[in-house]
């Protein structure tokens, strides 16, 4: 028969979440290699405002992979997606006509 190995075991949760990786979407927002965002864009409470400034961090960054709209919308999709339930319904709103003024910047459908 053959010798049964022990497998190292996952980490708890608990155990799992360090300091630094407690916020690594935090991270990514603040040092991500596709865009360097305006510091606080996301807090903005004008829809248009959000997506004007995500548009010019992204045809300004010469780091992103995709194109400046792609950019620009994953990076918004991202922190929406991010922040979850703990987004409350009035900056979910707000983000998400950020979305809507991204594609009309961009003119897309």
């Amino acid at each position: 028969m053959a010798a049964r190995r022990n497998k190292p075991h996952a980490p708890a949760p608990s155990e799992a979440r360090t300091a630094a990786g407690r916020r690594w979407s935090q991270l990514v927002t603040e040092r991500s290699n596709a865009l360097d965002l305006e510091e606080n864009v996301f807090t903005l409470r004008d829809p248009q405002a959000i997506a004007e400034s995500l548009r010019c961090s992204a045809e300004r960054s010469q780091r992103r992979k995709a194109g400046p709209y792609q950019s620009a919308m994953s990076m918004l999709t991202f922190y929406i997606n991010r922040a979850g339930r703990n987004l409350n319904p009035e900056r979910r709103r707000a983000l998400e006509r950020a979305k809507v003024e991204l594609r009309r910047l961009y003119r897309r459908a």
